[in-house]
């Protein structure tokens, strides 16, 4: 048998296992602790399963440690836990599960820690780790989890068809975990997703939806997104999505497959940023192309895709449960504007339109070049090369004007509320007609970014328009 006391270098399992040998309670580290300590992954979370009531257990420990007060109590759960030095322990008396065909939520009673580990979702989570005195560090894996660690492989326990259809849920958490560790779903296990997949309708959307954002946060998500469409999950979850799948030919003419494009957008934009939401930008920004596609005189076009693609946003983000804030206004705005710097990335780059992009973006000017060169996926090496270089000049354009008078949150130095000040207006289209001409004739350059030429503008623009300033 396997022994891993020499892996179990943190001084809590010897403390617990000191606990374990006063109380005669059998006790083991099991699930996702073990899995990633076998796969050299760092962990803060450790989950111990006791041969008894794991609540009982904690409070003892505590005791031990002296922090008994730290230990929080689930009893509708029949788990506790515990923080000590900058780690989670959570205790949970050994069950064993059965399910009602309409809910997700077992009926638990107690069991045996064979019990237990039968009822977990992957092979790979079901190992357990001795911290009993005459057995410690003892691996206890019956379902052969160390050696799909070595393989590869994502595998239920018991009959993939019993565990998904239980709890659809793990449907998605086998897809999540082979994303997040580079393996491969059981052929066994995956079609039994497929099968399984209209079980997700019991799922809140909710928990879905935190399933997706944690393939989002892997290195490679294109591949979590992918295995959802390959088991069908992904037209019952997000059916727009599936809509960029497949080429239409006319007249011998084929366009982009856009899904694959989606997906190496994706994959381009998490190499080189952590925001999650950034990723659902790129996840979505062609997202309303079939809606717009056209083949007008042997071309196919998918005008005003950005525009009509920020409008889904909304829509999207209240679909899949995610948050409908500034997060959702986030990944709006980066969809409607991932168009934007490409009629100015090219050989001839102006001022104004740099201001112009800077102005628009504002804070989010870095994230939303990230997306546009992620967005360049063409197989034409030289292509590829020059609309990268054109980038650069459009960056150094950004630098050079933020170092002469144009910060990214720039505003005009002559507001709304002055102009009605200064003519004693109320809230009007005239009063924004004059603001804006001042906003643009800045833009474009033609006044200086000065608050007098700015008031000056305002001056004439009101002369024109019959306006006097309001003595004070």
């Amino acid at each position: 048998m396997t022994n891993l006391r020499h892996k179990l270098d943190d001084p809590i399992f010897g403390q617990i296992s000191m606990v374990a040998e006063r109380t005669g309670m059998e006790v083991y580290v099991i699930g996702g602790f073990v899995r990633d300590l076998l796969l050299g992954i760092p962990s803060k979370d450790m989950d111990f399963v006791v041969a008894g009531s794991g609540i009982e257990f904690a409070q003892k420990v505590g005791e031990f440690l002296r922090c008994k007060r730290d230990v929080v109590v689930y009893r509708n759960f029949g788990t506790a836990m515990l923080r000590h030095r900058g780690v989670e322990l959570e205790f949970v008396g050994a069950r064993k599960e059965s399910y009602d065909r309409n809910s997700r939520k077992p009926v638990v009673e107690s069991g045996t820690i064979e019990d237990d580990q039968k009822r977990r979702d992957f092979t790979i989570n079901a190992m357990a780790i001795s911290m009993n005195k005459d057995t410690y560090g003892e691996l206890t894996d019956p379902f052969e989890g160390m050696r799909d660690l070595e393989l590869g492989i994502i595998r239920t326990p018991l009959d993939p068809d019993i565990t998904f259809s239980d709890d659809p849920l793990r449907m998605m958490r086998a897809i999540r975990f082979a994303c997040r560790l580079g393996f491969k779903i059981e052929p066994a296990t995956e079609e039994a997703i497929t099968r399984n997949r209209e079980r997700i309708s019991i799922v809140s959307m909710e928990r879905i939806a935190d399933e997706l954002n944690k393939i989002m946060a892997t290195n490679r998500p294109s591949t979590g997104w992918v295995m959802l469409e390959k088991t069908g999950l992904l037209e019952l979850i997000l059916p727009q999505l599936c809509k960029l799948k497949g080429v239409e030919i006319k007249e011998g003419r084929g366009h982009k497959e856009i899904f694959l494009h989606t997906m190496q957008v994706l994959d381009n934009v998490a190499a080189v940023s952590e925001n999650i939401w950034l990723r659902w930008a790129a996840l979505l920004h062609d997202i309303a192309k079939p809606n717009v596609k056209k083949f007008v005189n042997g071309t196919w076009t998918f005008h005003s895709h950005e525009f009509i693609g920020s409008k889904m946003i909304p829509g999207i983000f209240k679909q899949l449960k995610l948050p409908l804030d500034s997060k959702m206004k986030y990944v709006q705005k980066m969809v409607g504007m991932h168009h934007r710097a490409i009629p100015i990335s090219n050989d001839e780059i102006s001022d104004s339109a740099v201001r112009r992009l800077m102005y628009d973006a504002g804070e989010d000017l870095d994230d939303l070049l990230i997306l546009c060169e992620a967005d360049i996926t063409s197989k034409i090496e030289e292509k590829k090369i020059k609309f990268l270089n054109n980038y650069k000049i459009v960056r150094r354009k950004i630098k050079e004007l933020e170092q002469k008078d144009f910060r990214r949150t720039w505003q005009p130095p002559v507001d709304g509320n002055y102009i009605m000040q200064t003519f004693d207006l109320k809230p009007s289209r005239l009063v924004g007609e004059i603001k804006d001409c001042i906003k643009d004739s800045i833009l474009d350059g033609k006044i200086d970014n000065t608050f007098e030429a700015a008031y000056q503008l305002m001056l004439k623009k009101g002369e024109e328009h019959g306006l006097s300033p309001v003595a004070r």
